[in-house]
């Protein structure tokens, strides 16, 4: 057995058509294997950066554009095996594959691989392998036709093509259609047999751990096989006999290690090692993996609030502390595995233990899982179906089993996975945005949602729960976006309604809310040449993909801060309003567990540079939002909610000891003089949240524009802060500080000092330098406290840039 990547030589041309540019034509450059079309044009110097300025603008013709890779290559040593197939993990997306002038197969489905036998058409040397990708544009405009349109969320046909939706462009993402060899493609030469699927169901009752291995092979040989496993010292065999393909085997470890979720303790994982024997015990093929033992169950059982949606990991009742991933770049094969690392570890630092895995872009790669799995991170998959109805005519229904069967099976051992989620907001769709009429009886997904992909699960990884859509209520006769059932999706707020009115819910499980805001400073400099950088200059107003998303962020900036006086003003204010949306939402929704068990923000990341939802920018920087979670989000929160008529302290705790400590909430001017206050004793169960009624005295301003509420827990640095009005009404003083700025190892650090209340005060240092960090953001000091901000940097900042403003900020 051998494997031979065929990742070097290729070139790319265009097949000549009246749109494809002059200076392009039919020349052939350069191709990254894997890779894509515009990642290799823009390499030859042939078309600008995508992500700069409009010039996605002038790209759209590559997607209309059918294309050919090509390269050569002598035969792999080997020459006896049984078998020679040409292996494609990832063909993006209607692909006809050619080796040395004879077809070998085509495809239509860029979430899948396929195997070409090419042993018989091998020569010793100089084989011609090509792969022509027609234009996914025009096999979706074809069946759109064919098969009679669908609605959808946006103006082009990415449900008439098994392919990310979000290449067709999102909200919050650019139209820049690719096509290309966008995962590994090799040979492999085999005999006599080769392990074509293993499966193992990773279970945990008690004190035991079971791996139920499921094995099929595929066969050059008519002949008696073995599969041998080992896991954690504890080893098993079966055997296959002639004419038949597939095994099961099962091993059980006793006292295994759990895996836990972050936060909720180590994530220890064990290797699987399975071999495919033959009878005389040649090795034929081999297999590796880490597991994970714990034990996942989602409760939905109906109570006094509604229905339910609570993960159990380990049988501990889990608060899911979650966001909303999108493909972290449009091109896949910019996504290394360090930059995988350096974004889950920005969710894990934000104090985030779940990843979910939107609909609309991909299932996510071995990469992503095998980093979640050693963080700790859990991870929703949805089934790539996002804001449209899908046909389930053929062949999209056998694409999507084939799809389906091969991606639940690829990520079977990964204990990071804990749910499969039907599709993105389709259910809802049908139910409210209008399309049942415009459908006429047509096909819309319902029958994968609630019959075939609830069948593939059940049928090949029982061990994890399958919910048939995000948002959905578990019922057909309930709304699908019931917050009372199940997941729920909150938009109203963002579209049409201020964010405080997040409190007006109660949900069960809010699987979606968000908030805009641009992304930081220095990416806006980076993509953009506006001069000067206006909210609406061309570059701007060409990267903010909402509708009506301006208007939206000016709506939130009036109903809460004051006016911005300039672009400055108004990248800070609209990043710290977004910040506050979500820290009110996520602060309120944990405030009422255990009704709500979760809360999952749009969005963690983005894919290009943008204003959008995301807490961390297309460019991989922080905004504010980001601080603002890794404070909502801690294990331990204090927050001050409004309460019958009058405010309440809340102290949440998700960790596994009580928390006891004395609090005291205090009633003040700005100035920091107390009016009032109240001293209580904290007991907080592991796992739960206490709410404390706060005495009319300190809970009533006598001055509602002149003072606040600030509770503290003693044994912490954690404080909740309440504010009586609105910044903008609020009578603030001007903002009065000392500042010092001294080198330290691998930066500076900067300590303020309040003579003045400073509202949300926060510095941003990529003003200065686009690699420079820092470690605390929206602090808000009363007169004589004192914050140390670090800043990584390389090369010292000028200390009166860097503590003056655009660079430092506050409300006042």
């Amino acid at each position: 057995m051998s494997r031979r990547t065929l990742h070097e030589g290729w070139v790319l041309r265009a097949v000549p058509g009246p749109q494809v540019p002059p200076g392009i034509g039919t020349r052939s450059v350069p191709a990254t294997v894997p890779g894509c079309v515009h990642t290799d044009l823009l390499a030859a110097g042939l078309i600008p950066d995508p992500y700069l300025d409009d010039n996605e603008d002038a790209l759209d013709w590559i997607g209309h554009t059918d294309w050919v890779y090509e390269t050569t290559f002598d035969r792999p040593s080997g020459g006896d095996a049984d078998r020679v197939d040409l292996v494609c993990a990832g063909l993006d997306t209607i692909a006809t594959v050619t080796l040395n002038g004879t077809e070998v197969g085509r495809t239509e489905n860029q979430h899948r691989g396929y195997r070409f036998d090419v042993g018989a058409l091998l020569r010793p040397g100089g084989n011609t392998l090509a792969v022509r990708f027609d234009s996914a544009y025009r096999y979706a405009q074809a069946h759109r036709e064919r098969l009679g349109d669908r609605p959808n969320a946006y103006p082009e046909p990415f449900n008439f093509i098994r392919k990310a939706a979000c290449n067709f462009g999102w909200d919050w993402g650019p139209t820049l259609v690719t096509a290309g060899i966008w995962q590994g493609i090799g040979l492999h030469a085999w005999s006599t047999a080769r392990l074509a699927t293993v499966r193992p169901l990773v279970t945990l009752d008690g004190d035991t751990g079971r791996v139920e291995l499921h094995v099929e092979v595929e066969r050059a040989a008519d002949v008696p096989l073995v599969v041998r496993a080992e896991v954690a010292a504890v080893a098993a065999e079966a055997t296959i006999p002639a004419g038949e393909r597939t095994a099961v085997a099962t091993l059980t470890v006793r006292d295994p290690k759990r895996w836990w979720p972050v936060g909720y303790g180590k994530q220890p994982r064990y290797i699987l090692d399975v071999t495919l024997l033959a009878a005389d015990g040649r090795t034929l093929d081999t297999w590796s993996r880490r597991i994970g033992f714990r034990s996942i169950r989602l409760d939905t059982t109906p109570d006094a609030h509604g229905t339910p949606f609570t993960l159990h990991v380990n049988d501990v009742p889990v608060f899911v502390r979650g966001v909303n991933w999108i493909p972290d770049d449009v091109f896949p094969n910019r996504i290394t595995r360090q930059r995988l690392a350096e974004r889950l570890t920005q969710a894990v630092e934000a104090n985030i233990n779940l990843i979910r895995v939107w609909g609309g872009g991909r299932y996510e790669s071995t990469d992503f899982y095998e980093l979640a799995d050693s963080l700790g991170l859990l991870v929703q998959q949805d089934f790539l179906f996002a804001c449209a109805a899908y046909p389930e005519e053929e062949p999209f229904r056998t694409e999507v089993e084939a799809e389906a069967r091969e991606q639940v099976t690829r990520l079977a051992a990964h204990p990071s996975l804990v749910l499969w989620t039907g599709n993105n907001e389709n259910i809802w769709g049908w139910h409210d945005w209008d399309w049942q009429q415009a459908l006429a009886g047509r096909t819309w997904g319902r029958g994968y949602y609630l019959d075939l992909l609830p069948r593939i699960v059940g049928e090949l990884d029982p061990t994890r729960p399958y919910w048939p859509g995000s948002p959905w209520s578990g019922r057909e006769d309930v709304h699908p976006n019931d917050p009372a059932h199940g997941t729920t999706h909150i938009w109203d707020v963002w579209n049409t309604d201020d964010y405080v009115k997040y409190r007006e819910y109660r949900p069960r499980f809010v699987a979606e809310f968000g908030y805009q805001a641009p992304p930081a400073y220095a990416t806006l400099r980076r993509a953009l040449t506006d001069e000067p950088l206006k909210p609406d200059s061309p570059g701007m107003a060409h990267h903010q993909k909402a509708i009506d998303g301006d208007r939206k962020l000016r709506r939130g900036l009036d109903a809460h801060l004051p006016t911005p006086a300039d672009f400055d003003d108004w990248h800070y204010l609209t990043q710290l309003n977004q910040a506050r949306a979500i820290q009110l939402g996520v602060e309120h929704f944990r405030s009422i567990r255990p009704v709500c068990m979760g809360t999952i923000v749009w969005q963690l990341n983005d894919c290009w540079p943008v204003t959008s939802w995301a807490a961390v920018d297309g460019d991989g920087r922080r905004k504010p939002l980001w601080y603002a979670l890794r404070h909502a989000y801690a294990d331990r929160l204090l927050t001050v909610q409004p309460r019958d008529g009058g405010l309440a302290l809340v102290a949440v705790n998700e960790t596994a000891e009580a928390w006891r400590t004395p609090a005291a909430v205090t009633r003040c001017t700005l100035a920091g003089e107390p009016r009032s206050k109240t001293s209580v004793e904290l007991e907080v169960p592991a796992y739960s949240s206490v709410v404390l009624a706060l005495p009319a005295e300190v809970a009533r301003p006598d001055e509602a524009r002149r003072e606040l509420l600030v509770a503290e827990a003693g044994d912490s640095a954690e404080r909740a802060l309440w504010f009586f009005a609105e910044d903008r009404d609020i009578e603030w003083p001007a903002a009065a500080y000392d500042a010092a700025v001294e080198a330290v190892d691998g930066g500076q650090r900067v300590r303020v000092t309040a003579r003045t209340i400073l509202r949300d005060l926060t510095l941003f240092p990529d003003r200065l330098d686009p690699a420079a960090e820092v470690d605390h953001a929206l602090l808000t000091l009363l007169p004589g406290e004192s914050v140390t901000f670090t800043v990584r940097v390389d090369a010292p900042l000028d200390p009166g840039a860097l503590t003056t403003r655009p660079v430092l900020r506050t409300v006042n």
